[in-house]
Protein backbone atom coordinates (compact mmCIF):
# COMPACT_ATOMS: atom_id res chain seq x y z
CA UNK A 1 0.00 0.00 0.00
CA UNK A 2 1.40 3.79 -0.92
CA UNK A 3 1.66 6.34 1.55
CA UNK A 4 -1.42 8.22 -0.62
CA UNK A 5 -3.29 5.19 -0.38
CA UNK A 6 -2.50 5.39 3.73
CA UNK A 7 -2.98 8.81 3.89
CA UNK A 8 -6.31 8.77 1.84
CA UNK A 9 -7.87 6.13 4.30
CA UNK A 10 -6.23 7.84 7.16
CA UNK A 11 -8.06 11.24 6.35
CA UNK A 12 -11.30 9.43 5.55
CA UNK A 13 -11.29 7.16 9.12
CA UNK A 14 -11.05 10.90 10.67
CA UNK A 15 -13.55 12.99 8.59
CA UNK A 16 -10.24 15.39 7.10
CA UNK A 17 -9.36 16.49 4.23
CA UNK A 18 -5.77 16.07 2.86
CA UNK A 19 -5.79 19.30 2.50
CA UNK A 20 -6.49 19.94 6.46
CA UNK A 21 -4.02 17.82 7.85
CA UNK A 22 -1.24 19.39 5.52
CA UNK A 23 -2.36 22.65 7.51
CA UNK A 24 -2.22 21.11 10.43
CA UNK A 25 1.17 20.26 10.38
CA UNK A 26 2.36 23.11 8.48
CA UNK A 27 2.20 22.09 5.09
CA UNK A 28 0.55 23.82 1.84
CA UNK A 29 -1.69 20.93 0.52
CA UNK A 30 0.41 21.31 -2.67
CA UNK A 31 3.61 20.49 -1.10
CA UNK A 32 2.08 18.06 0.94
CA UNK A 33 0.46 16.08 -1.86
CA UNK A 34 3.87 15.96 -3.83
CA UNK A 35 5.51 14.75 -0.48
CA UNK A 36 2.39 11.77 -0.47
CA UNK A 37 3.15 10.69 -3.93
CA UNK A 38 6.67 10.98 -4.40
CA UNK A 39 6.67 9.29 -0.91
CA UNK A 40 9.35 11.61 0.51
CA UNK A 41 7.61 12.37 4.04
CA UNK A 42 10.37 11.86 7.00
CA UNK A 43 9.97 9.55 9.59
CA UNK A 44 9.49 13.25 11.68
CA UNK A 45 6.77 14.12 9.17
CA UNK A 46 4.77 11.10 9.66
CA UNK A 47 4.96 11.29 13.60
CA UNK A 48 3.77 15.07 13.38
CA UNK A 49 0.72 13.77 11.35
CA UNK A 50 -0.21 10.95 13.72
CA UNK A 51 0.50 13.46 16.42
CA UNK A 52 -2.20 16.05 14.91
CA UNK A 53 -4.10 13.69 14.49
CA UNK A 54 -4.18 11.75 17.67
CA UNK A 55 -3.01 8.56 16.35
CA UNK A 56 -0.08 6.32 16.46
CA UNK A 57 2.43 5.83 13.95
CA UNK A 58 4.43 2.42 13.22
CA UNK A 59 7.58 1.74 11.04
CA UNK A 60 8.47 -1.62 10.99
CA UNK A 61 9.49 -4.52 9.28
CA UNK A 62 7.56 -7.71 10.28
CA UNK A 63 8.38 -11.47 9.35
CA UNK A 64 5.77 -13.85 8.31
CA UNK A 65 5.57 -15.57 11.82
CA UNK A 66 4.73 -12.34 13.20
CA UNK A 67 7.73 -10.71 14.55
CA UNK A 68 8.42 -7.08 14.42
CA UNK A 69 11.51 -5.77 14.00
Amino acid sequence: MTMMQKLNILAAYKSISQAEIARLVGSTPQNFHQKAKRETFTRQELEKIAEVLEVTYNSFFELPDGTKI
